[in-house]
């Protein structure tokens, strides 16, 4: 008897020692999985962007929805607002669609397409004193997009 119950008991070592491993791999999982949940939820909000129009952007701006929340403006870049402080490297310009125009301050580098009628893309925040102050600045290059019968015509 003395033989059954050692088996008994090695079984049951075996059978504590699985469940231990069973528990430690189940929580690792479940670690695992928040910490994934967590980066993807993080990145997300923090380089996600409304798109709105410049109407759109003045309207909820005079609601108070948008204090503090990155967002993405497109309009036409109005040529001769165009204002570049090469120490300072800061950019001013405004933009406008059909809806409305905007102010734009960019610190950084002046493209070299930025001209009047250049489609652009601002992302940032508005300011509390109307200025949109972009941290980006994209800008489409018209010669990529003109029609290539157009092209060949010249």
């Amino acid at each position: 008897m003395e033989k059954a119950e050692n088996v008994l008991t090695f079984e049951d070592e075996i059978s504590e020692s699985q469940k231990s491993k069973s528990w430690k791999f189940l929580i690792g999982g479940l670690l695992i999985i928040s910490i994934a949940i967590y980066l993807i939820v993080s990145s997300v909000s923090s380089s996600g962007a409304y798109y709105l129009t410049v109407g759109e952007l003045e309207a909820k701006a005079k609601a108070g929805a948008l204090h503090g929340r990155n967002v993405r403006v497109a309009g036409k870049v109005i040529g001769n607002t165009v204002a570049w402080d090469a120490e300072s490297m800061n950019l001013r310009f405004s933009i406008q669609d059909e809806t409305g125009t905007l102010e734009v301050l960019y610190r950084g580098p002046k493209p070299d397409n930025l001209t009047d009628g250049a489609d652009a893309v601002v992302e940032g925040k508005l300011g509390k004193d109307g200025v949109f102050h972009a941290k980006t600045l994209l800008l489409k290059c018209p010669s990529r997009y003109e029609d290539s019968s157009e092209l060949n015509k010249q």
